[in-house]
């Protein structure tokens, strides 16, 4: 007879085995594959192009992103493609943010009448540092390269495909808005497939959005036959967390139309840093890219666009070789239903067949319950302290440190040390059935609380159901075979679906979202009590996994550091206030270094120069400033075109010059305003032939207008009733910190960057209009 370590042994390589795997089956080699035929995709010829058009900084109205535009202008046109350039003047009220937009179009004419199909993605990077070459420059030579390879079979499509290299995503989707609502082809559109990125490695998630149900698009897909998909019916309501949109949402939004987005969040700390370099592009992820994209262009060129809309959800998942598995949305209640009666049943023949005893099945509670509270104040009260251990994180503004993988495995590994520590005495005393009551009891609570209020979870339910066949196999069969083994193979499904679960919330979330990793962590334990309750040495492992969770903290710690390849972000502005003839230095960062240091000196005043600040897309306001000298800056010419009472409104026209180029201008009410109409440079923030057309604006940002030539003029007209008060700061900056001449300062080291997210390495002159 085989002695029972080594199927302890057998069972922990077979654990270990299918987690690995889990990670491995999500996306392709890195491998770059030599293509000999001219209708595959060509991974060199579309690196080529990435390196071309990510040598510099390229955001919108910067002098690289008219190089940009005109390289990826010759490349359309060396395919045969006739390109148009659509310039617009463009606005968005749900980002406050306004510009003059350049989109690149094409379109390749199909033999039917039917809807088009639309390739997207985006080519200005984020201001002002970012390379972008994950974001998005990766989509657009995907796209390029795609196109390439799918024009060279010389095959003609039955739909129409419109290409769309959308400008000023970064600024607020505003090249997408102003397709959607000025271009004529924004009518034939049936399907959008976009690419993007918010970091710079990891698999590439689906993640798709439409107003309806995503029946046929989930089946639709399942079509295409990717090789790689990786999606789940919960991904779209995490994606929905995240503090941006994409340009796929202002078509969702403004014109009904559905689409895919294709997007990856691994190694987040290099999203919209100069770190978002050529180089450092995963060669993993960009295979995965291409590979939705071939797939997806091959067959919806020739799919029904017309007949994609549904008012059915299904509930979805990845599974390796299988590719999407799904059902829908209306058996989710009646799943959780049949199990939650099981589960009575199986618990009360247990009970009555003397298989499960009351006692065994309430003392199981308490290992779960304290496994499950520990580890989540752990993470939660663990991740707080080392905050204040290693200040600088706070620096990192989305909450994803370079290090950050090695908390992940730390918590990981510390919360299923505290699940063997609470188990170990239980394991010897009590049986596993009794000991499998509590686990599956809380994940039949999460499957009801699903059913209800988030059906997209429903696939949830699979760790019950097994949960239930193991309970049933456990207390009714006769079989000698070795359970052990068999509930070791039964798990395998739940470890590749949810594993990767753990990982990616506090990636695309930050690292706050570690308490949730050490949730799902002591979930799965939970799962796993049947297999781990057979186990020998349970303190010894617990000692195992405690040794790693204290390599991955020492490790965390070793690099926590910043180096040439994990740059230290920090923040410098200049800032002139014409009304009170003073000046300030002012930083983002909550701390001083050698940088900041040239600018602020040794006791910097906390917080901001001023009440009225502008704020961070994660909301961080100025945190140092101290008083500066006053150097000459050109002023913004501000005139009020227009001032004029009918009835109960007041129409105001504003006209602001800059004389000095500045690159932005933007304005913050001082105290609430309630806008009747809003036009920017005569675009009208809304449809104003809507009557009930309202547009509020608490203290704050009112809008940001970002100039992209020399003389270009900003004109605001609005109306609000007569009686409303008009208090604004108009703050114009431009990023000529560097090269203004009036400055004299030491560069960052290399191992320092820009900060990203907050307006950086500028000259503000901030002026008051008070009406």
């Amino acid at each position: 007879m085989i002695n029972k370590k080594y199927y302890q042994i057998v069972s922990i390589t077979i654990i270990l085995l299918t987690i690995f795997y889990s990670f491995y089956s999500l996306s392709p080699s890195a491998k770059i594959k030599k293509n000999s035929s001219l209708t595959e995709f060509s991974a060199d010829n579309a690196l080529l192009q990435l390196k071309e058009i990510t040598k510099e900084p390229h955001f919108t109205g910067s002098a690289e992103h008219e190089v940009v535009k005109n390289y990826l202008v010759s490349e359309l046109e060396k395919l045969g493609l006739p390109v148009e350039i659509q310039e617009q003047m463009a606005v968005n009220n749900k980002w406050g943010a306004a510009t003059k937009i350049k989109n690149i179009l094409a379109r390749i004419k199909g033999s039917g009448n039917g809807k088009a199909l639309l390739l997207l993605s985006h080519y200005d990077s984020n201001l002002h540092s970012s390379l972008g070459a994950s974001d998005a420059g990766s989509g657009v030579v995907v796209i390029l390269e795609g196109v390439r390879a799918f024009l060279a079979k010389k095959e003609i499509p039955k739909n129409d495909i419109i290409i769309c290299i959308s400008d000023a995503e970064e600024l607020g989707l505003l090249g997408a808005n102003a397709f959607v609502n000025h271009h004529l082809w924004a009518k034939d559109v049936g399907l959008v497939l976009n690419f993007e990125a918010r970091g710079s490695g990891g698999p590439s998630y689906m993640l798709l959005e439409t107003n309806g149900g995503n029946k046929k698009l989930i089946e639709a897909f399942k079509q295409a036959k990717t090789d790689y998909p990786v999606a789940n019916s919960l991904m779209y309501s995490i994606y929905k967390m995240l503090p941006n949109d994409t340009d796929l949402t202002v078509f969702r939004e403004g014109a009904n139309i559905d689409g895919y987005n294709f997007a990856f969040i691994d190694d987040h700390f290099d999203y919209h840093t100069v770190q978002d370099s050529y180089e450092r592009m995963d060669m993993s992820t960009f295979n995965h890219q291409a590979s939705y994209f071939m797939a997806t262009l091959n067959y919806f060129a020739d799919a029904d666009l017309e007949n994609l809309k549904s008012e059915t959800d299904y509930v979805y998942f990845n599974f390796p070789y299988f590719g999407l598995v799904f059902y829908p949305f209306s058996w989710v209640i009646p799943m959780f239903i049949v199990c939650a009666v099981l589960f009575l049943l199986v618990l009360f023949m247990g009970v009555l067949k003397r298989k499960l005893t009351v006692e065994g099945i309430t003392k199981g509670f308490v290992p779960f319950t304290f496994s499950m509270l520990a580890s989540a104040a752990l993470a939660f009260f663990g991740w707080r302290l080392l905050l204040k251990i290693h200040p600088q994180y706070n620096d990192i503004l989305h909450g994803f440190t370079y290090n950050g993988y090695y908390y992940i495995a730390a918590f990981v590994s510390l919360t299923v040390a505290l699940c063997f520590w609470f188990y170990k005495g239980y394991f010897a005393k009590r049986s596993k059935q009794d000991l499998m009551v509590a686990p599956l009891f809380f994940w039949l609570m999460i499957n009801g609380f699903v059913a209800f209020y988030l059906p997209g979870a429903g696939f949830f339910i699979l760790p019950a159901v097994i949960l239930l066949v193991i309970l049933f196999i456990a207390q009714f069969s006769v079989s000698k075979v070795n359970t052990m083994l068999l509930f070791t193979l039964f798990s395998i499904p739940v470890l590749i679906i949810f594993a990767p679960l753990v990982k990616m919330l506090p990636v695309g979330l930050g690292l706050k979202m570690l308490v949730i990793s050490a949730v799902f962590t002591v979930l799965l334990f939970g799962f796993m009590v049947p297999v781990f309750q057979q186990y020998k040495n349970h303190k010894k492992l617990s000692l195992v996994f405690l040794l790693m969770g204290l390599m991955a903290l020492i490790s965390a710690s070793v690099f926590s550091s910043y180096s040439i390849d994990r740059k230290k972000p920090n923040s410098v502005l200049y800032v002139f206030d014409s009304n009170k003839n003073e000046a300030y230095w002012a930083s983002y960062n909550t701390d001083t270094d050698d940088f900041t240091k040239q600018f602020l000196g040794e006791n910097p005043t906390k917080g901001g120069y001023d009440e009225n600040t502008t704020a961070s897309k994660y909301r961080t306001n100025i945190q140092l400033h101290t008083k500066a000298e006053i150097v000459n800056l050109e002023k913004p010419v501000i005139s009020i075109v227009e001032d004029t009472i009918s009835g109960a409104d007041r129409k105001l026209v504003l006209r602001i010059e800059s004389p000095r180029n500045a690159n932005k201008i933007e304005l913050l009410a001082k105290t609430p305003i309630q806008f009747k109409s809003f036009m920017v440079n005569m675009e009208p923030l809304k449809n104003e032939t809507k009557a009930e057309f309202v547009f509020s604006v608490g203290k704050g940002t009112i809008m940001n207008f970002y100039r992209t030539s020399k003389d270009e003029i900003l004109e605001i007209a609005f109306v609000v009733d007569k009686s409303q008060v008009i208090d604004i700061d108009v703050l114009e900056a431009k990023y000529d910190l560097f090269t203004n001449p009036q400055f004299k300062i030491t560069r960052r080291s290399e191992i320092m960057m820009p900060m990203p997210f907050v307006l950086n390495d500028a000259t503000i002159i901030k002026t008051n209009i008070k009406l």
